[in-house]
Order: structure tokens, then sequence, then C-alpha cells
């Protein structure tokens, strides 16, 4: 079995954002038994972050109660943290601003758990990105982090940050709305650098589980709304999609979700690719198991997947004006 920060892992992670979100925070005896669940079907790679949630509760202070309750745990979990973000459209990457993030994240740990991957949430655009993998770099030699990790990063940073420290993953979006990291250069130059992609947004923030059928569903939610693939015409173009898709899952015998990261799965080492992990978040236990399970694509079948993905293209950004500010593609 493959190994990562000394752990054997399966390629199935676990994200943690919507667990800490104000006005709709989980309650700890309805998170951990998720928690539990994640572990036994083998999604031990646990994506959090410092801005996850408020200065007070987020992320870290979940992880804190879950692993002061369950210790053993803490030997099982991969946790990968991402810091330095001001607002949405500021990053602090300095190596002031990354010391400053991992020592705020491990006071807040307490000694609970180790951070085996931690990294600027984006790319700072006013930091050299050797500077912010240089600091990074100290902080691995001090034994503060395990590794580094990269979020929505481009090739040529990928590629400069490597030249400082190996960077361990590389948190992109990537699913069957968001390919972008398969034809810009950044899969291949993971596969060339021995890094890891983790697949953030793997289920397109629900709408390839089928979770969204018209506009009104989406208006129930301020955070969908918020993004341009869930507005207008938009919305609609990218429904025909999600339909093609739901077809071809009933025909399969599974969900959308599961065809959705059976098809992320069946990229993973393959041709060229780098290993690529799906963060697939989940609030129910019967959730997780769905999206655990082991749905496995035929070559037909992928071949029809690619069809529908040329034939329905996806319409809007990726993130709002604001965000899309620290993206660098």
């Amino acid at each position: 079995m493959p190994t990562l920060a000394g752990k054997v892992f399966t390629g199935n992670g676990f994200g943690l954002m919507r667990y800490t979100i104000p006005g709709s925070v989980v309650p700890d005896d309805v998170a951990f038994p998720v928690f539990k669940a994640a572990l036994s079907y083998g999604a031990n790679i646990w994506s959090g972050a410092d801005h996850y949630g408020t200065p007070e509760a987020n992320t870290l202070h979940l992880l804190n109660l879950y692993f002061t309750a369950y210790p053993a745990d803490a030997n099982r979990v991969i946790l990968t943290i991402k810091g330095g973000l001001v607002n949405m459209s500021t990053i602090d990457g300095s190596p002031q601003g990354m010391r400053r993030s991992v020592d705020n994240c491990n006071r807040i740990l307490d000694g609970k758990k180790k951070i085996d991957f931690f990294g600027p949430a984006r790319i700072d655009p006013n930091t050299p990105i050797e500077s912010t993998v240089g600091a990074l770099a100290e902080l691995v030699k001090e034994g503060k982090i395990g590794g580094i990790l990269l979020s929505e990063s481009s090739a040529a940073t990928i590629k400069r940050a490597d030249k400082i420290h190996h960077v361990g993953m590389v948190e992109a979006e990537v699913s069957l709305w968001a390919t972008d990291v398969l034809h810009n250069g950044v899969s291949e130059t993971c596969k060339e650098l021995d890094i890891m992609v983790l697949a953030h947004t793997p289920l397109g923030k629900g709408m390839l589980a089928g979770n969204f059928d018209n506009h009104e569903d989406v208006a129930n939610g301020e955070f969908h709304s918020m993004f341009p693939r869930f507005q207008g015409e938009n919305f609609e173009q990218n429904l025909k999609l999600v339909r093609e898709l739901q077809k071809l899952a009933q025909k399969k015998g599974c969900t959308n979700a599961q065809l959705a990261l059976a098809w992320l799965r069946s990229l993973s080492g393959k041709a060229g690719m780098p290993i690529i992990v799906p963060l697939a978040g989940a609030r129910s236990q019967a959730r997780v198991k769905e999206n655990c399970e082991d749905v496995t694509l035929t070559d037909g079948e992928a071949k029809e997947i690619h069809g529908i993905l040329g034939s329905f293209p996806v319409a809007g950004a990726r993130y709002p004006a604001v965000a899309a500010t620290l993206l660098e593609y």
C-alpha cells in the first residue's frame, strides 16, 4: 500500500470546510461520528484551513476537540492545513505571515496533532514564491510542520517552489466541471516532480452530486449564489451537463457523486497523470460511505464521459471576481 507522511493512504480524502462555517456549524456529536466513518472507509487525508470558520472557531479548534476525545486517531490522519488568507482578495504569503499562521495553528492544536502538510491558501502576488517556500522550509526543519503544500498554483509557480524545497502536495479544483489542471501544465508538472494533487471541490459544490435542480435550490443558500456557475444562464447550461452525467450514472447503477469521483480516481496515476486524491466533503456517515465506495469506470464509460464534457461545455468562471484576483489560472 502507498504511504504518505509515514501513513498508508487509500486514495480518498476528506474536506473539512463546511464543518465550521459561521451560522452552519456542525455540532461535535454530529461531526465526530462522521470523522470516525471517514477513517473507517479509508478517507484519511483531511484538509482544513485556519480561515474555515472564525479566529475563535475554525478547523483547528474542531480538530483539537476531536483528537482530545480520540487521541489514537491522530496517527491515522494525514492532516493538510492552509493559512495566510486575510480576506477573499488578500493573502499573506510573506515569511512572517507563514510563520505567524503556522504558530497560531499549532497553538490551537495544542500538541494534539501535528500538521503533516501546510501552505498558503493561495499564491501571494506580492511575495516571491521562493520567499514563501523558503520560510516554510525553515518551519519543516524546525519540526513545526511535516511538509509543504501549495494551493491553486500555476505550473510555473510549482516549478519555482520545488527548486527551493520539495512540494509534497498541490491542492487544486479538479472535477468534471473544472478540468483546467489537466490542460494547463499543472498535472504534467506534478507528475514530473512527484507531487500529489489534492482535488478540492470534486463534486462542484454539490452540483455534480445532483443537489440542485433549479434556481430556487440555489437561492436557498447564499454561499452557492455567489459563484458564477450557479447564476442565471450559466446555471441552466451547466444543468444540461449534470443531467447528461446523471443518465450515465443511472445506467451504471451508481449515484451522481460516485460517478464524478470514479472519474477522478480513473485519472490518478494513469497516462502521465500524478496521483490525484479527491477531497470530498461530507456531513453524514451515509455520504462518507457513498463517496468512498469503490466504483470503477470501464473504458467505454470513460469515453462516454469525455464525449459529454465535449458536448456540454461548462459556463461561468470558477470564482466570483473578488476571489478570482488570487487565482493563477
